[in-house]
């Protein structure tokens, strides 16, 4: 619990009217509404899961809150990342937020830091505030996270989102568990695929951050019970919430610096691997793909290896489907011998990855093929804008 100096907190006329309906619960009250004044929140990312939790946190009137982001609106956040608009795209996430939240609540101070946190920087931020929130989506950014305020003492509110799926606990807070108790070690790179490569509904990312947001709010006013100790996990495909119990791992290593995280997640160490294995495969511009399409050759076959409803998205003329799970499984391997019949092979993909990777799962059953650099999303940047970017 939280223990702020409220002796010089003082709630204005618009403070009492603004949150009239804090005051009348008893759970709040007047003691309540001073410790929100009095609080000070940071909020790692302004993306899905900063978005929602960044609005209800300034409309239920914490004092400070602090946001990290160094990204861009894109219009590709639009369908989930409610913080922002459409007038915002192509400028300062953290610039869109703070507009945002002003509007909600003028009296909220936010702090800016446009810059990507990291272990030279993360004591710095984080020591000011009371609370954190993990809006983040990447497991460096969450090891990082977690250790610093391990390090410094503060309760770290956790939330991550997938397709359907959601889960959302409380690290760090009262001698209970924390993100290495959950994750001793991380995932291999390139196992655990982002929202980028395998969607996620937009509303879920809203029920999560407002999760967080809640639990956030319950540490300043120090009341209920939370998440500390329970991951919540959430399906809303079928409207489904269970509970998982953690606890701290008492063998666990003690954390007593913040290390390289990428290093530590081998991060380094794919991108190495990716780059050796690209190099080793041949390569053709979509300018070059383009030229050879209204060349009219026939000696050649185009093959996508994106999933089916991203096929349905857009297609590149004359492209054959074969997903990549079906090339990594081994039955995708015939299909393609079937389709060469002695053709020459160009492979592609949603940005040219996954086409890479498929490249070297056929050349270990013999089958040499091009690669297509930057794949349909150069297609469409480059060639043809009619075709959608996703």
């Amino acid at each position: 619990m939280l223990n702020p100096n409220l002796d010089d907190v003082q709630l204005t006329k618009d403070d009492y009217e603004r949150y009239s309906r804090h005051l009348i619960l008893p759970e709040v009250g007047v003691e309540g509404q001073k410790r929100l004044k009095a609080a000070s929140v940071l909020c790692i990312g302004t993306g899905g899961l900063g978005s929602p939790l960044l609005l209800y946190l300034a409309a239920a009137g914490v004092g400070r809150i602090g946001i990290v982001d160094f990204d861009v609106v894109d219009t590709s956040n639009l369908q989930r990342q409610v913080i922002h608009g459409t007038s915002w795209v192509g400028k300062p996430k953290i610039e869109s937020a703070k507009n945002r939240i002003l509007e909600i609540n003028p009296y909220c101070q936010v702090d800016l830091y446009e810059t990507r946190i990291s272990s030279e920087n993360a004591l710095d931020i984080i020591r000011p505030y009371d609370v954190v929130i993990d809006g983040t989506d990447n497991f460096p950014t969450r090891y990082l996270t977690n250790d610093a305020c391990v390090l410094l003492g503060k309760p770290n509110v956790y939330g991550s989102i997938f397709r359907f799926e959601g889960q959302a606990t409380v690290f760090n807070y009262e001698g209970g568990p924390n993100y290495r108790d959950l994750y001793p070690e991380p995932p291999p790179p390139g196992m655990v695929p982002s929202c980028a490569e395998g969607g996620v509904l937009g509303i879920l990312t809203g029920i999560i951050g407002v999760i967080q947001a809640t639990e956030a709010v319950k540490i300043i006013l120090g009341k209920g019970e939370t998440l500390s100790g329970r991951l919540l996990l959430y399906d809303a495909l079928n409207m489904k919430f269970r509970e998982l119990k953690l606890r701290p791992n008492p063998v666990r290593p003690i954390i007593e610096k913040l290390i390289d995280y990428e290093q530590f997640c081998g991060i380094p160490q794919a991108k190495a691997e990716e780059a050796k294995q690209q190099m080793d495969i041949a390569e053709i511009t979509v300018q070059e793909l383009k030229q050879l399409l209204d060349s009219g050759a026939k000696d050649f076959v185009l093959l996508d290896v994106r999933n089916p409803h991203e096929y349905e998205i857009a297609k590149i003329p004359g492209s054959v489907l074969v997903p990549l799970p079906d090339i990594e499984s081994g039955s995708g391997v015939n299909q393609v011998k079937e389709l060469l019949n002695g053709h020459r092979l160009l492979v592609h993909c949603k940005s040219g990855v996954r086409s890479a990777k498929a490249l070297g799962i056929l050349k270990e059953s013999g089958i040499e093929g091009t690669n297509v650099k930057g794949g349909i999303l150069a297609w469409s940047k480059e060639i043809d804008s009619s075709v959608p970017s996703y």
